[in-house]
């Protein structure tokens, strides 16, 4: 088992580039000129006798069409808390059956490239980590981001939902997600809880790991060269490190102790950069890689939503 110094210690070695809330002003102005086109069509399969399951789709940067799934409680006409769910890497995003079950309207969405929104943009996986890597202009990474923060947008669009009341989570890739979500609506979400967030301290990563998809960027390094300083420079406008002081809502991250995908190291470097909230909590997982305790934690996440955001639970 390895061994750490005192987790507030650690810092990254990203630098924030100085325009990082001017670039981000200005996607953030590209999506609100982008009409959201919502549809929404129950999905009576996939429906319960307790929760309504529907297909939604929007439409985000570049006009890409975005899919996602929505569940409500059944019979339940308004004044719900919200909840955005956010997929990892490469599973897929699941029904949201169980967080309406808790009482949420409840998001899962599929950024660009996942199976139910590649039509348009399919970089692969590997390949999502390194598409225009070069160019924060039209990094791939950029319009995922993008579609994570426009599900937000339909959640607020929702009669059903309370906008005072809306949360956001999820794990590994939705860890980061979380963490761009929180900071970029900070306005709007009231709480977050973070697993294992991926996509934090890019420069580190790579240097502590030789493990994919961290191992995805070496490898495009070893093949250009002369491309590391442009990569680094664009990476940093996507490192969770740089979006984390933006954060104000009250957050709780998890990590693994054991994980080598992505580094603890680095959960340790973002949760210490969150220094926007005096109401975060980190949780650490001694025997655990990857999954960072996620079965375990999953009632300390359900109570921590339930304890911010008062779900109806009858």
């Amino acid at each position: 088992m390895p061994t750490y110094q005192a987790a507030e210690t650690y810092r990254s070695k990203v630098v924030k580039p100085l325009d990082f809330d001017e670039f981000w002003r200005g996607v953030d102005d590209q999506l609100d000129s982008i009409p959201l086109n919502a549809e929404v069509i129950r999905d009576p399969m996939r429906s319960t006798d307790d929760v309504d399951v529907y297909d939604v789709r929007y439409d985000s940067l570049d006009s890409v069409r975005i899919a996602g799934w929505y569940g409500v409680p059944k019979g339940v006409s308004g004044d719900l808390p919200g909840m955005l769910l956010v997929p990892g890497y490469q599973g897929e995003p699941p029904l949201p059956k169980d967080w309406a079950r808790f009482g949420y309207a409840a998001l899962s969405v599929a950024p660009r490239g996942k199976l139910r929104s590649n039509s348009q943009y399919n970089p692969g996986y590997p390949g999502l980590l390194t598409h225009n890597l070069t160019d924060r202009n039209t990094y791939g990474y950029k319009g995922f981001y993008a579609d994570a923060v426009r599900g937000l947008d339909f959640l607020l669009s929702r009669d059903e939902v309370d906008s005072e009341r809306v949360g956001v989570t999820g794990s590994s890739q939705g860890g980061a997600l979380t963490i761009v979500a929180a900071a970029l609506r900070s306005e709007h979400i009231k709480a977050a809880a973070a697993g294992a967030p991926y996509l934090c301290g890019f420069v580190d990563s790579i240097e502590l790991t030789s493990t994919y998809p961290y191992q995805e960027i070496n490898d495009y390094i070893r093949h250009h060269p002369e491309s590391r300083d442009d990569v680094i420079d664009t990476l940093a406008y996507f490192d969770g490190v740089c979006f984390a002081d933006k954060i104000t809502c009250p957050i709780i991250v998890n990590i693994g102790l054991q994980d080598n995908i992505v580094p603890t190291e680095t959960g340790f470097m973002v949760y210490n950069a969150m220094t926007g909230t005096d109401n975060k909590r980190l949780y650490t997982y001694d025997d655990q890689g990857h999954e960072a305790g996620r079965y375990l934690h999953a009632k300390i996440v359900q109570d921590f939503f339930a304890e911010q955001l008062s779900p109806r639970t009858s």
